[in-house]
């Protein structure tokens, strides 16, 4: 009923988490992503873009071994430590999101893991 997913494409989880589970073959939920370079291991949080671009691509790493992809995606939740920068988040987010964006929902938060800016987690469909 459950696969636990787990990619060297994406950060490796930094606590007592999987980096993404399919429950009955169908539905991949993910852990929230931060912008980790899953290569180096740096934090990538010098602006907000490439924040959420190393987001966008962790997360498409993860829906890729689970066989999903961004295409399948039904709902994101974004969470940021200042909406004031949402808009040009909301750039870079929609870049990966062109045709029939999932539902999303987006609430500003005190701090994230590791002092990131942004975490995004996702919920998708498989296959």
């Amino acid at each position: 009923m459950r696969k636990t997913i787990q990619t060297k494409n994406a950060p490796a989880a930094i606590g007592p988490y999987s980096q993404g589970l399919v429950f009955q073959g169908e539905l991949l939920y993910t852990a929230g992503q931060i912008p980790l370079d899953p290569a180096s291991g740096k934090l990538l949080n010098d602006s907000i873009e490439e924040a959420t671009e190393r987001v966008m691509y962790n997360l498409q790493a993860i829906l890729q071994a689970a066989g999903s992809s961004l295409a399948n995606v039904v709902k994101t939740t974004v969470f940021m430590t200042d909406l004031g920068e949402f808009s040009r988040m909301n750039e870079v987010y929609g870049r990966f999101f062109k045709d029939e964006p999932p539902a999303r929902s987006a609430v500003q938060v005190s701090a994230l893991p590791l002092g990131a800016r942004i975490e995004i987690e996702a919920v998708a469909l498989i296959g």
